[in-house]
């Protein structure tokens, strides 16, 4: 009586482990294959709506392929990012796929990443000084030759401007700011008075700008290397904001179409942050199994105004 006891028991265990590995399978995106293949996907921070939907992009596309998806968020800390880097080095990572915090910091725990084997996909922001597998992104030097056009273009191509720059190290923030400078010679009336930076970061882009203002008053432009900083720059602009100080901002996020539609932003150049996630998981996938990949996958960038913008708001 007590080992049939014992067997039902053991019966019921065995079940009851057999739903639970069953349920972390399907968790993970689906059966064997989704265990054998994993990607990390190490983004520099998710406390920023355009990494949000970055990240979003490449889980659909996880799902899709029926891989698995590691997410970990560096919190904008490269010494954190290093250390997950060295992490999916050291683990089964399969690929992985890197925003990187800053793109100098990168590279050593990229190149550690390759010498294991590993492909490394790099998205939005380049890695410099190491080998990558590919690199998806935007055209950020057009984007921000574009942004000097609808920028210029709102102020009648005469006035003072104040740039908001990203990141210190990071691709894109160099990129957006190079194009920028050179899409604005050639427009003579207008001068730069004054950049900083205020770090990707709607409340330090708030502060900043304040500051700016009162050293500069009369500026009657202001371009921002992200939507995010573009939001922090109205705030501190009130009123001022869309009438006689226009601004400019990057990214194409949901808040920053919202600003256009009212007014407070005259343009943002629109990158694709759902598609860029989903390339960076196609191009790791493929990676995995050999197939060559192209070194650059370029996605375009479009200038977002309030002609326009009922084609991109959701």
């Amino acid at each position: 009586m007590k080992s049939s006891s014992f067997r039902k028991i053991a019966a019921l265990t065995a079940t009851a482990a057999l739903i639970l590995t069953g349920t972390t399978a399907c968790g993970r995106g689906g059966g064997d294959a989704a265990g054998s293949t994993k990607i990390v996907m190490a983004i520099s921070t998710l406390n920023n709506p355009f990494f949000v939907e970055l990240r979003d992009g490449a889980q659909a596309a996880a799902k899709t392929a029926g891989v698995q998806l590691n997410i970990v968020d560096a919190q904008n800390d490269s010494a954190t990012q290093a250390n997950q880097l060295a992490t999916a080095a050291a683990g089964a990572t399969k690929a992985v796929i890197v925003n990187p915090v800053d793109s100098d910091a990168a590279a050593s725990a990229v190149k550690a990443l390759t010498k294991a084997n590993i492909p490394v996909i790099a998205v939005d922001r380049t890695v410099n000084g190491a080998e990558l597998t590919s690199l998806v992104a935007s055209d950020n030097v057009a984007g921000g030759r574009q942004a000097a056009d609808e920028l210029a273009k709102s102020m009648g191509e005469k006035g003072s401007v104040i740039a908001l720059q990203g990141v210190s190290g990071t691709s894109a923030s160099r990129d957006r700011g190079a194009g920028f400078a050179e899409g604005m010679k050639a427009y003579p009336n207008i001068t730069v008075v004054a950049k900083q930076t205020a770090n990707f970061d709607r409340a330090a882009a708030l502060d900043v700008t304040t500051n700016l203002m009162q050293a500069h008053p009369d500026v009657t432009g202001l371009f921002a290397e992200n939507d995010e900083m573009a939001l922090g720059a109205v705030q501190a602009l009130g009123a001022r904001a869309g009438t006689d100080v226009m601004v400019v901002g990057f990214d194409g996020t949901s808040d920053g179409l919202a600003a256009i539609k009212k007014g407070t932003l005259v343009a943002t150049i629109a990158q694709q942050p759902a598609e860029l996630g989903k390339l960076a998981v196609e191009l790791a996938v493929k990676a995995i199994k050999g197939t060559k990949v192209d070194k650059t996958v370029p996605v375009e960038v479009v200038s977002v105004t309030k002609t326009n913008v009922g084609d991109f708001a959701k």
